[in-house]
């Protein structure tokens, strides 16, 4: 059992029964000319918390944990893209439209791969989520369940789209979950600090929060 100095309070796991999840680190988000920079926002942010979350992931792969990983992405139809969430956003290039890495959140295009820093390694999970939530019309929580999982560590982006999404929607579902505050970040500043409030207020009415160096620190203990 690995005891986790963290917000509000103590985070206890077990390696064996708790999956890092990384949330939507893809280039449609994270890099220059993606989905992300379409919506005028400034990627730079979110580039910044990638050697964080490497530091992590490589800590995690050495202690022998569970890795899954998740896609934003769409059928090249877009039959799982209703237009409630199409018609959002750029005036100009909305998702499934053609941009400079392809056709934006659409499976199998350049830009919805993730990026080459975090890319996944054999046997770990990788999961396309057409949702922002990453249970929302995906086979995650079954597959979850048929390891063992009850705890989830979340890293990526944003923090309060994605993230937040993922992790309220796993603990409906009865999971214990962490995020690691410093491995994951949102465009905006203010809704990040906000989110990691939110999301542990209330003794942890959603879940935990702790700094990427406790986590690692804890695991190479």
């Amino acid at each position: 059992m690995i005891r986790l100095a963290a917000t509000p309070f103590e985070y206890p796991f077990e390696l064996a029964h708790t999956a890092l999840v990384i949330i939507d680190m893809q280039r449609d988000f994270v890099e220059p000319g993606g989905f992300g920079e379409t919506l005028g926002n400034d990627v730079t942010r979110l580039q910044a918390i990638v050697p964080t979350v490497r530091r992590v992931l490589d800590a995690w792969r050495a202690a022998g944990g569970r890795v899954l990983h998740t896609r934003e992405a769409h059928a090249p139809d877009l039959s799982d893209c209703p237009p409630a969430k199409r018609l959002r956003g750029a005036p100009t290039l909305r998702i499934g439209d053609t941009g400079p890495m392809g056709r934006i959140l659409v499976a199998g295009e350049p830009g919805n791969q993730i990026i080459p820093e975090l890319a996944p390694r054999p046997g770990e999970w990788v999961i396309d989520k057409p949702g922002k939530g990453m249970f929302c019309g995906t086979q995650i929580d079954a597959l979850l369940r048929s390891h063992g999982i009850s705890h989830l560590v979340f890293m990526g982006v944003t923090t309060e789209v994605c993230v937040q999404t993922s992790m309220r929607e796993a603990n409906d579902r009865g999971y214990d979950c962490l995020v690691v505050e410093d491995g994951t970040e949102s465009y905006f500043p203010e809704f990040k600090t906000a989110t990691l409030a939110m999301l542990t207020a209330q003794g942890a009415i959603v879940g935990w929060s702790a700094p990427s160096a406790t986590l690692i620190a804890a695991l190479t203990a």
